[in-house]
């Protein structure tokens, strides 16, 4: 990827903001960077481009903070936008904030590992999670508000179903499937 080496310190002077998204693309932003110079546009100010939930618009539910997101671009239309702000003498500033992920996908590793092995998980740091909440009986234990109803009644309408996958456990709620912890 561009910028191997350290970035120079700077204070951006005017920024224009993006959202990359696949109908806004690296290609897209390099191609609108000489316009915005000359407006005196000094720097980029983005959206997430990590790989996020397939078809997101704003970037922001990530599923893998290691990858760019395929549908805005590859590593070198990155590196190509990246040269093209250089060479106008422009910045980048990106719009992250590091518990900005998606959970309600599959596709986050890290949360699904979560979800399987708690605290014990190599990711349990990672998180905001407090696993010694007030309620005792919350203790390594993460309470998820994804039911349409109580939990007595939606187990009486069948609505919460367990199966065995690839060697796990699951349980799944209409478009929700949650990993079951080994130990329970």
């Amino acid at each position: 990827m561009a910028g191997d080496e350290l970035p120079v310190p700077r204070i951006p002077g005017a920024t224009y903001r993006i959202q990359f998204n696949s109908g806004f693309r690296f290609t897209d932003a390099q191609r609108i960077i000489p316009y915005l110079s000359a407006l005196g546009i000094t720097d980029l100010y983005s959206s997430p481009y990590f790989t996020a939930k397939a078809g997101s618009l704003h970037g922001y539910d990530i599923v893998d903070h290691n990858t760019i997101n395929p549908e805005i671009g590859t590593e070198e239309e990155y590196d190509e936008m990246v040269r093209k702000l250089r060479e106008h003498g422009m910045g980048q500033l990106l719009d992250i904030v590091p518990n900005h992920m998606c959970v309600a996908s599959r596709d986050n590793l890290w949360w699904m590992d979560i979800l399987e092995n708690g605290p014990s998980s190599p990711y349990a740091r990672s998180f905001d999670i407090d696993w010694e909440p007030v309620k005792k009986e919350l203790k390594d234990k993460l309470l998820l508000p994804v039911l349409g109803d109580q939990y007595g009644n939606v187990l009486d309408k069948g609505e919460l179903t367990v199966s065995f996958e690839e060697g796990s456990f699951f349980v799944s709620y209409f478009e929700h499937r949650f990993p079951l912890r080994p130990q329970t």
